[in-house]
């Protein structure tokens, strides 16, 4: 069915393609921190559980074992653990108190056994239903045990009734429970796998080791939208910029393109890191004009102040021009050499043959330059998360690169899964829009398509 829709086949070949790429990158990240002997909840657990009673710390790792995903739960959804398994091979069992839904010992009373083990038999008074003693009336005796008489009655008394009582004691209720293990029983990897994959596809990348308890979501959200600060208008104007120099250079010639080329070249071929230092100590150590480090002075406070975004652009300075010229650099020594290639094509000697108008020859001209120009520009674009880490570790500057150096500093791997999945996704959809752009726009693709059908 497809064979009639080349553009369409090849775009979801692509995407099939990158997508099982995603999933081995999700199954790189998962795997990494749980080759070494600790998980990433009993790393966690070594800072969170300071401070804590023995219970609160066990309520905290089932909590954590469940949010990973990373432990068995029972019908009810709590934590499943095993029995322990005697010699008999049977579970063992011991005597525990039985709790009431308060969680108190439910306590009864048993009668209490003397050394023969009898029941132990006392004399106490009755008492009515209201608690009050119950008495009778006996005949007051005299010396020799005889009743006395007054006026020729027999005198009586009222003396307490007493019952014979049996001495009760208290006692805790218990009953057999299983010896369960000390560790809580967890589950298989690939159902932990498929958890965490649930989990990226929902924006949790777990918790922080180093910041713990906070997500390594909120981590990436606090960073990236500095590092799109320096990457977004560096990546923009120098593909501009740098495609109208080096399409000037290879159109005109001359003086300047004898001038600019070896310039673009040199500043090409200069990592980031390098110039960014060279940045530093001229302008920051020597001359002092620029501070060497930081987004923002260390006294302003984040706001929408003019004064803030003052200290904002001042600080900027020098991150921006670390990478500004080598990108408009890279963008115009690629456009100065596709330029020079279309201007000696046949079909542009055969448009010049035909008289058309300069404008016109410069279209097409730039039109077939330009489809190179715009898969790095969107490769350039998917690569904006990571592409200025080593920019943004010299400059201190607080964006995705910062909080790598600091987790892999603190041996924080959640947030380095969280950040590397993160640059790895955007570059996976960057390639994968240059083939979109390619198939959609590159006439020599779909050719190649229908050709392949035939």
């Amino acid at each position: 069915m497809l064979k009639q829709f080349p553009t369409l086949r090849y775009v979801l070949q692509k995407g099939f393609w990158y997508l099982l790429t995603f999933v081995v990158a999700v199954a790189i990240n998962f795997t990494l921190p749980r080759l070494g002997e600790n998980n990433p909840v009993d790393i966690i657990m070594g800072k969170a559980a300071q401070g804590l009673s023995p219970d609160e710390a066990k309520k905290k790792k089932e909590s954590l074992l469940i949010s990973f995903g990373m432990a068995e739960l029972n019908d009810d959804g709590s934590v499943k653990y095993e029995a322990v398994i005697g010699p008999n091979g049977q579970p063992l069992t011991e005597k525990k108190p039985v709790l009431d839904e308060s969680g108190n010992p439910v306590v009864k009373m048993i009668p209490a056994l003397d050394a023969s083990g009898k029941p132990i038999v006392e004399k106490k008074p009755a008492l009515d239903s209201a608690g009050n003693p119950l008495t009778q009336m006996v005949p007051v005796l005299d010396k020799n045990g005889k009743p006395v008489k007054k006026k020729g009655k027999v005198v009586e008394e009222a003396v307490p009734l007493m019952q014979d009582v049996t001495i009760e004691t208290p006692d805790t209720l218990k009953q057999d429970v299983v010896v369960l293990q000390k560790d809580p029983k967890l589950a298989s990897g690939i159902s932990q796998f498929f958890v965490y994959i649930k989990n990226v596809f929902r924006g949790d990348f777990g918790l922080s080791y180093s910041q713990y308890p906070k997500p390594v979501i909120d981590i990436i959200k606090e960073s990236l939208p500095w590092t799109i600060a320096i990457q977004l208008p560096t990546i923009i104007l120098g593909w501009i910029i740098g495609n109208l120099l080096g399409a000037f250079a290879a159109y005109k010639r001359g003086i300047f393109d004898k001038v600019f080329f070896p310039l673009a070249m040199f500043l090409n071929g200069v990592p980031f890191f390098v110039f960014g230092m060279l940045l530093v100590a001229l302008f920051s150590i020597t001359l002092g004009w620029f501070p060497a480090m930081g987004a923002y002075g260390p006294e302003k406070v984040p706001s929408f102040s003019l004064d803030f975004f003052k200290s904002l652009g001042y600080y900027y300075v020098l991150p921006f021009f670390s990478v500004f010229p080598i990108l408009l650099s890279g963008q115009a020594t690629g456009m100065r050499s596709m330029s020079i290639y279309e201007l000696g094509t046949d079909y542009m000697k055969y448009a010049k043959w035909l008289g058309l108008r300069e404008g016109k020859i410069i279209g097409y001209i730039f039109r077939n330059a330009m489809l190179p120009q715009l898969t790095g520009l969107a490769q350039s674009l998917g690569t904006m998360v990571g592409g200025a880490l080593i920019t943004e570790m010299i400059f201190s500057y607080p964006g995705l690169g910062m909080a790598m150096l600091t987790a892999i500093q603190q041996n924080d791997y959640a947030t380095i899964q969280g950040c590397t999945l993160m640059i790895s996704t955007c570059v996976l959809l960057a390639n994968f829009g240059v083939d979109v752009l390619i198939a959609l726009f590159d006439p020599r693709v779909k050719a190649g398509l229908q050709m392949g059908d035939k």
